[in-house]
């Protein structure tokens, strides 16, 4: 049974592989130098050219780090890194918390060491490139110390928490790490902005004006009470602008990055909060959160059958990575390989529910404020961002949690017949 894990882990590895370079060239295929006629009133030829140059050096670099990703994971399992570290770690602690954390520790530093090259050429060469970066040396390690911290703190403390919960309810500890992990996930949905964003940006009320007025007369009139509109000091990394809703009831909050008041007229800028509110209107953020709290009973309850105290799954899933003796970390490992083609498919769902959102959203804000002005708003925030506005369906389908341009703009046209 463990060569036939390991084999079908390595099957599911190479699917996945061959699978993203097979979309990464169906996309190539709709690149073209000469400004399509359905762009025109988008893009410049200038400003398109630049899009596309800037869509193929992402795909490359993609390319490369998947590759070596892939790589590295093979080597990994055919010549037995896992049962190494896991080796490594037995002989300074048989606590299987400690056991975990060490395991996961090291890991996630290696591959964070491995991979802090790559987000330095990413961000210093490819972004300054093309002109987004505004991220400096000292920031982005500040980034990666805070991350650390974070990753221990949030990370090692739910992974001591489900170790925990498996040592003393034993095969049913799925129940109880379900509903840990769903107030978890319910606190950090509320407080995420006030305790998480601060530690990375600065958050400042939105100040009185016109863009407040009309975002307030806004919310009044649609009946979305809003207290909290904040600014997000995003130019601090990034040229690139956004726009979120976060919280739930009263801690619900607009944040607006900087750049986009920056680039963005107040009717523009109306009208993308509008969108925003959508969302909440719709009760997406609400629904998500149920599907997500739905989705980790789900993956729990799986991993809870492959994962049993002295079992014959749990031996096999630690010997096929090259271990003797079977560990909860381990055989979380070999779940989380096995799982990915179900975890796939559940993505493509829940981009599908994404990309509908989206389509009600702009509607939303379509009926409710401004057709033309949330058109212009999603213009500039695609060339801006060189987005690439003409991918591959197949693309789409597997990676898009949007709408491509294209399409919202035709389903905000329509409206207005």
């Amino acid at each position: 049974m463990p060569t036939t894990i390991l084999i079908i882990i390595l099957v599911i590895l190479i699917f996945n592989y061959i699978l993203e370079r097979v979309l990464d060239y169906l996309n190539s295929t709709l690149w073209t130098n000469e400004l399509p006629s359905e762009l025109s009133d988008i893009y410049d030829a200038e400003k398109y050219s630049k899009s596309q140059d800037y869509e193929k050096v992402n795909q490359r670099f993609s390319i490369i780090t998947g590759t070596l990703s892939f790589v590295a994971m093979l080597l990994m399992l055919i010549f037995g890194g896992f049962a190494f570290v896991d080796h490594f770690v037995r002989e300074y602690t048989v606590n299987p918390i400690l056991m975990a954390l060490m395991f996961f520790g090291i890991l996630g530093l290696a591959s964070d060491i491995l991979s802090t090259p790559f987000s330095i050429y990413s961000t210093f060469v490819i972004e300054e490139k093309f002109g987004f970066n505004r991220t400096s040396p000292k920031t982005f390690m500040l980034d990666k110390i805070k991350g650390w911290f974070l990753g221990a703190l949030i990370g090692g403390g739910l992974l001591s928490l489900i170790v925990w919960l498996f040592e003393i309810a034993g095969n049913y500890f799925w129940v109880l790490a379900w509903v840990a992990l769903s107030i978890f996930m319910v606190f950090m949905n509320m407080f995420y902005s006030t305790l998480i964003v601060p530690l990375f940006n600065k958050q400042t009320p939105l100040e009185d004006g016109e863009l407040r007025g009309s975002i307030e007369d806004f919310a009044k009139r649609v009946g979305f009470k809003l207290d909290n509109i904040f600014v997000i000091d995003g130019s601090k990394r990034s040229k690139k602008a956004n726009a979120y809703f976060s919280g739930l009831g009263a801690k619900k909050r607009i944040v607006l990055y900087d750049t986009l008041i920056k680039d963005h007229t107040t009717n523009e800028l109306v009208a993308v909060l509008a969108h925003e509110v959508g969302h909440y209107k719709k009760k997406h953020t609400t629904k998500g959160m149920i599907f997500s709290i739905i989705q980790s009973g789900i993956m729990l309850f799986l991993l809870s059958l492959f994962i049993q105290k002295d079992s014959v799954i749990s031996l096999s899933l630690a010997q096929a990575l090259g271990a003797e003796n079977a560990s909860f970390h381990l055989g979380i490992l070999a779940f989380g390989l096995l799982y990915s083609p179900l975890s796939l498919i559940i993505g493509i769902g829940m981009n599908i529910e994404s990309r509908r959102n989206e389509f009600q959203a702009d509607r939303f804000a379509g009926e409710n404020f401004n057709i033309s002005a949330l058109q212009g708003a999603l213009k500039k925030l695609s060339v801006n961002h060189l987005s690439n506005l003409r991918p591959h369906p197949a693309f789409v389908f597997f990676y898009y949690s949007h709408p491509p341009l294209l399409k919202r703009l035709n389903a905000l046209g329509k409206l207005k017949e």
